[in-house]
């Protein structure tokens, strides 16, 4: 049986942001929310404004991946079951909540330094707005428009 999208969410928040702290996993949960809601791009015409379909598009989180270069992923949202603070994040984010400063962004990324790239995906489709603990997040070019 499928897990329900609250559950999907959870263990996504969890998976791609549990070492991150309440305000880490709440700005991830605002990325993926973003996804959803936006009204052109890419997202909207793939995804349609289905969460489901935002978490398992292909290429898009580590943690919905079997392998990662070829070797087994660990660390996926099936091995990994949620615990209180993933399911409240989730249900903070599906009542419509924001972190106020991520805004429009909808990308995130660990680059593993200090410092953030000023662009990302690597096409230029985001630009960086606000670092918060390891994670750099992204708000849309005028490119991503054309996605």
């Amino acid at each position: 049986m499928p897990y329900s999208v609250r559950e999907l969410f959870a263990r996504l928040i969890k998976c791609e942001a549990g070492g991150e702290g309440e305000l880490g996993m709440k700005a991830v949960a605002t990325i993926v929310m973003n996804r959803v809601h936006v009204a052109y791009g890419e997202y909207q015409r793939v995804c349609q404004g289905d969460l489901r379909k935002v978490i398992y598009q292909k290429g898009q989180f580590d943690c919905v991946k079997g392998t990662i270069a070829g070797k087994a992923n660990p660390q996926t949202i099936w091995a990994n079951p949620p615990e209180k603070i993933h399911y409240d994040i989730a249900d903070w984010a599906l009542s419509g909540n924001k972190v106020y400063n991520i805004g429009d962004c909808l990308w995130y990324m660990n680059p593993f330094s200090p410092r953030c790239p000023s662009t990302f995906p690597w096409n230029g489709t985001g630009k960086l707005r606000t670092r918060i603990r390891k994670h750099c997040f992204y708000s849309p070019t005028e490119l991503y428009k054309d996605t």
